[in-house]
């Protein structure tokens, strides 16, 4: 199919971790010469910081920030109406399974009311008005809401969603909702379901992070249960160029699986760091960094595999992951190590409060 005219994107939740990633390739993009405007509420895991290059360039021109929240409707409209949305690239969301375990309402706020908010903004402002062509509401979304695989097997954009955490279930709600729009209203939409991303400016509460953080200060690394559970993991560029593709070539009422062909148990992920940490910067002087793992007790309803069919994109628009498991964490770990400053200042806020929450409340399994 013929490619997208992208003139103005609307990108949700644009700086955090993946927006502000997929940002940052988008204006890379010779081809891209449209305006981004980026609507962010700013919460616990969102950055301007992120974004501060962007912004020197572009803004003013073709780039806009607006604080703001998603489940603002009127918000939400002006913002349609101001800068003539035509695409919608939504990645706000709240995405930590810990937190929606000990707090599940903010999840349902912002992942399945600010959807329906942004969902209603794009009805009116492109239906109403007679113009979805050209129009796009792409969504966000992940592997977890498929719910949990066995050894075996992978998921397909046929697998049934059985999602098992409440952030998982409050995305499958949002998914859900961004379907039945393209099936009442007919508004162009896009899903695609991605496995779990790690790179540059992921807040550290998230493994990989955390992991390089704790190893790095010789403080203690938590893995849950005994570090069984496996994940695909796939490098954020990576996933940044597979939305791209999206954007301009995805086929209107489709989901995608994305995935990185990284299946990795936790506790392999986990060693992997400390191993490269060691012979990167040298042992700690109590020895390896892989003697700080501590086992923790695990936590409700924790899938056991995630794994992604990933042929459709491949067959469809070509796309593959280009980033092996261990590049991506080289390059992961070297962006963490040169960028203490914007570390620290992370670490100086919400994170504090979180990480001290969290090891107040975990238990050693054994």
């Amino acid at each position: 199919m013929a490619k997208r005219k992208l003139r103005n994107i609307l990108i949700t939740g644009g700086c955090g971790f993946i927006g502000s990633n997929f940002i940052h390739y988008l204006f890379a993009q010779s081809e891209f010469s449209g305006r981004v405007i980026n609507l962010d509420k700013i919460t616990y895991a969102g950055n301007p910081e992120n974004l501060s290059e962007i912004n020197s360039k572009y803004h003013g021109t073709r780039y806009f920030f607006v604080k703001g929240d998603i489940c603002n409707l009127e918000l939400v409209r002006n913002i349609f109406h101001d800068y003539d949305i035509d695409t919608v690239v939504h990645f706000a969301a709240e995405s930590h399974v810990d937190r929606s375990i000990i707090g599940p309402a903010e999840f349902v706020k912002t992942n399945v009311n600010g959807t329906f908010i942004l969902l209603e903004a794009a009805r009116e402002a492109w239906l109403e008005k007679g113009r979805p062509e050209g129009c796009l509401f792409y969504q966000i979304s992940t592997d977890e809401v498929y719910g949990s695989l066995g050894k075996t097997g992978f998921f397909t954009e046929e697998t049934p969603y059985c999602p098992n955490s409440p952030y998982s279930a409050s995305k499958a709600a949002s998914d859900h909702f961004v379907r039945a729009y393209f099936k009442t209203y007919g508004l162009p939409v896009i899903i695609s379901n991605c496995t779990n991303n790690y790179g540059p400016y992921q807040f550290p509460e998230k493994l990989i992070p955390l992991t390089i953080l704790n190893a790095s200060e010789g403080k203690p690394i938590p893995i849950y249960g005994k570090g069984e559970n496996i994940r695909d993991w796939i490098y954020v560029e990576d996933h940044c160029e597979a939305i791209w593709c999206l954007l301009n070539r995805g086929k209107i009422g489709e989901q995608y699986n994305i995935g990185g062909g990284n299946q990795q148990k936790n506790i392999v992920v986990v060693k992997m760091i400390c191993h490269l940490l060691d012979e990167k910067i040298g042992p700690l002087p109590s020895g390896p960094r892989e003697n700080l793992i501590i086992f923790v007790q695990d936590r409700p309803g924790h899938d056991f595999r995630y794994a992604m069919d990933i042929s459709k994109i491949v067959r469809e628009l070509n796309w593959r992951p280009k980033t092996d498991f261990k590049t991506g964490l080289l390059k992961t770990i070297e962006w963490y190590l040169t960028n203490q400053e914007w570390v620290k200042r992370v670490k100086s806020g919400a994170y504090k409060n979180w990480i001290e929450a969290f090891y107040k409340t975990v238990k050693h399994a054994f």
